[in-house]
């Protein structure tokens, strides 16, 4: 029995020391591991010259985004790499900072025909040509991450992979770079997948080049059938290289204007001779404006102060006709023509896809139009009214087609080779005005945008069109007051296809600072058509 407890006990020690030899043995061996991957990782060197994410397209397929590309040249600083490459390096001073850290570093170039042994010149894509097309809606990134714009609305698409051109050197033991043809070169690719528009980057390209002459405004171009957005531009523009200063510039660059909420003016009048259609007076209401005016106490001047004599329908609206419309709004109650406005989306938020909002704008309450003043004020477009430009193109867009109000689309889908569209969105339309009363508002339009007088319209082209000077109570240093000038209109005026919105903030009467934008638009855009 004893004997039995002594082998136990020897069997026991043994066993001890031999987890104890197999422990010491496992730690030298993982402590050897992490000597051999440590002296791997210390044998090279990764240069990462550029990346790119998802692309951002027009409905035709065109890139918004990765549509441009960069010469980045790949540098072992000798001096036969200095030689080569300072003529054509775009930053010297950063270049020659570089060179004296004596490490491979990367560089811009302006081309790819470098002749030596120690560059490697990769071609990789630009997130943002300068400048960038449809910058408001495109929005930008920081860090690597969508901040504003499609790119913050589409993040987790656009940035579910990333693409990578690096150079990786080898390195001596004292982290000297190794010459010879001993490089890993890795290549990416541009990424296909991403999002498709519903813009055209044609007439994208017509809106900012026909907007250059707003210093602060907006453009909207819509397709009449489906409310596809082609083209919206916000004035002035900004850089993504310079935020500071456009965050510091007084006349505000960072704000979309087409979202934003403005006080309207005479293109209201659209939506009160909406009412009177539908209240069945719009045909026999007439009224003899003499200059200006009385409702209550408050006078309401026309713009031609000499007066307009009778007006019927056609001729208020060609000649924009304050005194008529306002007398047309007594006959109206107020609850009619709020109405109207609420059943045309006037009050109410617009979503083009997540964090790119329109402005809901502002309605005067039903108690505030009993007054018969601020209704004289509603009824064409000023006093508490305002509505953004997205509001008024979708509703032109009802009465160039239909009836039926657009939502507004933005966004067709998504991608994965940048032509076929993946879960499409399907194009909406709620309820505004009947067919019938489309019809007719065209009747005016048309009549008004078919005046001598009016700078909208391009030769060979007839189109429906109302313009607008809103009042905004601002006033400059000469007590001056600011107006909002305003075009909207559709073409051709037989089978529309489009509308335009225009928006030129503190810029004057709409017909001279407004039209003109309109008229450049419309005659690009036909000849975009033409064969």
């Amino acid at each position: 029995m004893q004997t039995l407890k002594k082998r136990l006990a020897w069997i026991r020690l043994f066993l001890i020391l031999l987890f104890s030899i197999s422990a010491i043995w496992l730690a030298l061996l993982s402590q050897k591991s992490g000597y051999i991957q440590t002296a791997i990782q210390q044998s090279t060197y990764t240069v990462t010259a550029g990346t790119a994410n998802g692309t951002i397209y027009d409905r035709n397929g065109t890139p918004l985004v990765n549509a441009t590309t960069t010469y980045q040249a790949v540098v072992s600083p000798t001096a036969e790499a200095v030689e080569a490459l300072l003529p054509h390096v775009l930053d010297k001073t950063s270049f020659l900072s570089s060179v004296e850290q004596g490490m491979p570093f990367v560089c811009e170039i302006d081309t790819a025909e470098i002749d030596c042994a120690d560059v490697t010149i990769l071609e990789i894509p630009e997130r943002y040509a300068v400048p960038v097309l449809a910058q408001h809606l495109i929005g930008y990134t920081a860090d690597g991450v969508g901040v504003s714009g499609i790119e913050a609305a589409f993040d987790n698409i656009l940035r579910s992979e990333t693409s990578r051109w690096s150079v990786t050197f080898s390195v001596d033991g004292t982290s000297g770079v190794l010459s010879g043809d001993n490089l890993q070169i890795r290549y990416g690719a541009n990424p296909t997948y991403g999002v498709i528009t519903t813009l055209d980057a044609d007439i994208q390209r017509l809106c900012e080049t026909a907007g250059a002459s707003l210093e602060k405004g907006c453009i909207i171009v819509m397709e009449v059938n489906s409310g596809d957005i082609l083209g919206m531009a916000s004035f002035p523009c900004y850089s993504v290289d310079n935020l500071s200063a456009a965050l510091e510039d007084e006349n505000s660059p960072l704000i979309n204007r087409a979202l934003y909420a403005y006080p309207v003016g005479s293109i209201f009048k659209l939506v009160t001779a909406t009412c009177a259609k539908e209240s069945g007076i719009a045909y026999r209401f007439q009224y003899d404006c003499t200059g200006v005016i009385s409702i209550g106490t408050q006078e309401f001047h026309c713009h031609d102060r000499s007066g307009h004599g009778i007006q019927n329908m056609l001729e208020a609206m060609r000649s924009s006709c304050n005194p008529y419309f306002i007398a047309l709004s007594q006959e109206l109650s107020a609850i009619t023509l709020l109405n109207m406005a609420k059943s045309l989306r006037f009050g109410e938020e617009i979503v083009l896809a997540s964090g790119i909002t329109a402005l809901s704008g502002t309605l005067p309450t039903v108690s505030q139009l009993n007054i018969p003043a601020e209704r004289a004020n509603f009824c064409f477009g000023q006093g508490i009214l305002t509505a953004t430009p997205l509001q008024i193109a979708r509703m032109t867009c009802a009465i160039a087609g239909d009836g039926s109000l657009p939502m507004g689309r933005l966004i067709l889908g998504i991608t994965e080779n940048g032509r076929e569209i993946l879960n499409e969105e399907e194009a909406t339309f709620e309820s505004g005005i009947s067919e019938e009363t489309a019809a007719f508002l065209r009747t005016p339009m048309c009549y008004a945008a078919s005046s001598e007088d009016f700078e909208g319209c391009p030769k060979y082209l007839a189109m429906g069109a109302k313009t607008s000077t809103a009042q905004t109570e601002r006033y400059d240093e000469n007590g001056v007051e600011y107006c909002d000038g305003w075009v909207t209109a559709f073409f051709p005026s037989q089978s529309p296809k489009y509308v335009v919105t225009v928006l030129a903030e503190d810029d004057g009467y709409g017909n001279d600072c407004a039209s003109p934008v309109l008229r450049e638009i419309a005659a690009g855009i036909m000849a975009l058509e033409s064969p």
